[in-house]
């Protein structure tokens, strides 16, 4: 991981789009099945929208048909963080992006092999760069 990031509040205004503000800075969740990234099968790289961070690589995302892109592990384990979150009455683990701490998603334990884990994340959330093959 690069150095932290950390902005103000209005320099995140600026720099992401509002819907991009909502969820990776105020913890938003998009409506399923409504991202850009949802039916993405393009080979490359999901970054941060935040901060550029490489996030999940798109061998390792999967139709999990929960309605947000899911993949089975990030890129690197230091690359995300997680948190306990335990509103809208339930028990989850939000996922942030480490480096800047932007709201990714959450991760659940209903996940393909070889990990178990579905990290169900918001397109809002990601930027997208394709290989150059």
């Amino acid at each position: 991981m690069r150095d932290k990031i950390t902005k103000t509040d209005a320099e995140w205004r600026e720099t992401l789009t509002p819907e991009q503000y909502q969820v990776s800075r105020q913890g938003a969740t998009e409506p399923p099945f409504s991202g850009k990234y949802c039916n993405e099968k393009s080979t490359g790289t999901y970054v941060c929208a935040g901060c550029g961070e490489d996030l999940f690589a798109s061998d390792t995302k999967f139709e999990s048909h929960s309605g947000w892109p899911s993949f089975w592990r990030p890129i690197e384990d230091g690359n995300v963080g997680e948190l306990s979150d335990e509103s809208h009455g339930m028990r989850r683990v939000e996922v942030l992006c480490a480096r800047c701490d932007g709201h990714l998603g959450h991760v659940f334990e209903d996940g393909p092999e070889p990990t178990g884990l579905r990290y169900c994340i918001n397109s809002a959330s990601l930027d997208f760069k394709p290989s150059e093959e």
